[in-house]
């Protein structure tokens, strides 16, 4: 298990913003809650993205992947182009697949980069934007900390 501090998600998002903002004219931050989130917030600090919205799926209960994708609270994209989907960790690739799909249906003009802090090499799609190939389970500093509050 590896343990994923603040320090190092504070160098992480600067290089996947520096990364993005040199190479990706982004309108709009799509976030995978939930992991996503925290991630998706810090990132659209950095690059004072204003346009910040959620998406919610279920893949995972606990650590047991489930048959099917469920996607839903898709966020209206009618006004954006330049979309950037954003997740905590790209395991096996699975559900930023169908995310990407649900997004794209619903909105064919957009164009979909992803970033993630964390892939895996056998995953079936690989971050655009990306800090670190995950090697072992990851506990990552805000699941820690929310534990620690939860057991007062």
């Amino acid at each position: 298990m590896q343990y994923y501090s603040y320090e190092e998600f504070c160098e992480d998002v600067n290089v996947i913003a520096k990364e993005v903002k040199s190479s990706f004219a982004l309108d709009a931050i799509v976030s995978i809650a939930r992991g996503g989130m925290t991630f998706s917030h810090f990132l659209s600090q950095a690059l004072d993205v204003r346009e910040l919205y959620s998406i919610n799926s279920i893949h995972y209960e606990k650590t047991r992947k489930l048959t099917t994708i469920n996607v839903f609270n898709v966020p209206d994209l009618s006004d954006v182009v330049n979309v950037l989907v954003v997740d905590d960790i790209i395991d096996s690739g699975e559900t930023m697949i169908e995310i990407k799909r649900v997004l794209l249906e619903k909105y064919p003009h957009i164009k979909i980069k992803v970033a993630a802090i964390f892939f895996k090499e056998k995953a079936l799609l690989r971050p655009d934007f990306t800090a670190r190939e995950a090697l072992e389970w990851i506990e990552f500093f805000w699941d820690v900390e929310i534990d620690k509050m939860n057991k007062k």
